[in-house]
């Protein structure tokens, strides 16, 4: 699940939205009533949502989201005029707040970053122009004593590497070190 942090400036208006959040089976991972105990958090966390109001003890919800980690999202709960103001990228529920809305705006954040988590996994790493001239050798390599051609020196190298539970780049170093001890 993605942890969710609620910040409001009382206590008391924290504790609730973690009792609803709770009850709906959502972890909160903190409550504060500053923007820097917010920040202290998130950086920890790394990802996930931030239920606020829109002033805190030190600043207001659009400076604090500006500031937050890339990989969080934030839902203001505030007056209907303020959530019409807010950038679009930060959802707004009004206030007062129908508990069974707070857990669906919730629930479809969480998808929302799951989803996100998913696609920033499926990418390829990005390999410097060192480990790419290691692997181009190491399949050069393949390609010439086992008579491979390219496309099939590369899957070759992909499935030794998935085997051994080890990084492309670190199979090319093991096959073309395995070479020079020959």
């Amino acid at each position: 699940m993605i942890p969710i942090i609620i910040a409001f400036p009382k206590p008391e208006q924290a504790k609730s939205i973690k009792s609803i959040l709770a009850r709906g089976g959502f972890p909160v991972a903190a409550v504060c009533t500053s923007g820097a105990h917010v920040l202290q958090a998130a950086h920890e966390l790394g990802d996930g949502i931030v239920v606020c109001g829109s002033r805190l003890a030190d600043m207001v919800y659009h400076q604090l989201y500006a500031d937050l980690p890339p990989h969080f999202q934030m839902l203001l709960l505030a007056s209907p005029a303020v959530c019409s103001q807010s950038p679009g990228e930060i959802r707004g529920l009004s206030m007062p707040l129908k508990a069974q809305e707070l857990l669906e705006t919730v629930g479809q954040m969480e998808e929302q970053i799951v989803r996100q988590k998913k696609a920033r996994r499926r990418k390829p790493p990005v390999r410097t122009q060192e480990e790419q001239r290691l692997i181009d050798e190491a399949k050069a390599r393949l390609m010439e004593q086992k008579h491979l051609p390219e496309e099939e020196a590369h899957r070759y190298l992909q499935k030794i590497s998935m085997d051994s539970g080890r990084s492309l780049f670190e199979t090319a170093q093991m096959v073309l070190e395995l070479e020079l001890e020959r």
